[in-house]
């Protein structure tokens, strides 16, 4: 699995969840994550789960990459970065490669690997979020790097993971039906507590409001009117917990904390890995709708109020308003939850509103059990020499 980690926890959150699904479906399968998150070592994997960790590259507020490390130039990053995936991969010699959004990776730097897995016969298989972006931007992103063209050259099937009723993500991209056939939508990826107890429950409690940004890295405004929200909702007995995410700058974290410690109804963690426990004990949940959040609001059924953000891209604001139309979720713009009577009448709200199950059409979240299906097919079509769809086209 690929996961190019320039932003946030999401793409190595997303891969590790189905990660271990396929261990837990598949007794003797091994996965193995290519990551290049900064984090990545803080998080537990299944015995069957291990990582490659690749050096850190960043994306900036702009949607331009550097990288992490300032000794290094981006490309000397990337080079870097594409020797250790191909090292990889003569490696572990896998037999199904799974890259998580980025049809070639960062800079093209799985494009080599990819090519090579298929000469060697290995099944290849694209991921893709419910929404990406706004699809005319991600209409001009695609045609700049030409990616439907090598998406119909390397994959064997692209899996969306949500429902098809939900969103189209590749709505605006002039792909060949070919491909369109070998599409799947898996539904979202439902989130469970983890194996082992490791005394989150115990130590937080439950029935507060949950506030998270998933890794922070543009969390502030977020946390910074929601805090607005609590002091001036200090009087009742709505309890606060905020998780500001590993990427949050210093500057910011120090203010946030040091605002929210002369409030008795506010705790603030820098950075909790176990979020899931988080999530299933809160009474409500108020957050940026990045997937991985999405998706735990609805395995455990809480209510939600979504502050998305609009850029770099507006895979959030797309993801909050679509689920609100479902009646699964609340949305408030950021502006308007800078107002603190706005927020808090917001926050009131979401004690009154019916669950995400309670909708008329409740959230398909049986996405983990559809990607272990298909991925038994595809492995069961190769054992068969069944040729797939693009090569009989051009055979």
């Amino acid at each position: 699995m690929y996961s190019h980690d320039t932003f946030g926890l999401g793409h190595l959150r997303r891969s590790r969840t189905i990660a271990h699904a396929l261990v837990s479906h598949f007794p003797d399968l091994e996965v193995s994550i290519i990551s290049g998150s900064p984090v990545v070592d803080a998080f537990w994997f299944h015995d069957r789960v291990s990582y490659v960790q690749i050096p850190a590259a960043q994306k900036l507020s702009n949607g331009e990459y550097s990288s992490a490390n300032s000794a290094h130039s981006l490309e000397e990053t990337l080079a870097a970065r594409e020797a250790i995936i191909r090292d990889a991969a003569e490696r572990l010699r896998p037999d199904m490669v799974i890259v998580d959004k980025e049809p070639l990776g960062l800079g093209r730097e799985m494009l080599p690997t990819l090519r090579w897995a298929k000469a060697q016969g290995a099944i290849a298989v694209l991921g893709l979020r419910d929404v990406l972006d706004a699809p005319e931007l991600l209409q001009a992103e695609w045609e700049r790097k030409q990616n439907a063209a090598f998406t119909e050259e390397i994959y064997d099937e692209i899996w969306v993971y949500g429902p098809g009723s939900f969103y189209n993500p590749l709505s605006a991209i002039d792909l060949r039906e070919e491909l369109l056939a070998r599409t799947r939508y898996t539904g979202f990826l439902a989130r469970s507590l983890p194996p082992m107890d490791d005394g989150t429950a115990r130590h937080f409690g439950s029935g507060y409001i949950l506030v998270t940004a998933g890794g922070g890295g543009d969390g502030y405004e977020l946390m910074a009117a929601a805090l607005n929200a609590a002091k001036r909702n200090a009087g009742n007995d709505n309890r606060y917990l905020f998780v500001l995410g590993p990427f949050m700058t210093e500057r910011q974290r120090f203010e946030i904390t040091a605002r929210a410690s002369s409030l008795r109804n506010v705790d603030v963690v820098d950075f909790h890995v176990n979020v899931e426990t988080l999530v299933a004990n809160a009474a409500a949940v108020v957050g940026m709708c990045g997937y991985n959040t999405f998706c735990e609001v609805m395995s455990f059924d809480k209510p939600a109020l979504f502050v998305p953000r609009t850029a770099p891209r507006r895979e959030q604001s797309i993801r909050a308003h679509r689920a609100a139309e479902f009646g699964w979720v609340d949305v408030l713009d950021i502006e308007k939850a800078k107002n603190p009577s706005t927020f808090v009448s917001a926050i009131e709200r979401l004690k009154r509103n019916p669950l995400p199950s309670e909708a008329v059409a409740s959230p398909d979240l049986d996405g983990l059990s559809r990607v272990c299906a298909l991925t038994e097919i595809l492995f069961e079509q190769r054992n068969e020499g069944i040729m797939p769809m693009r090569d009989a086209a051009r055979a």
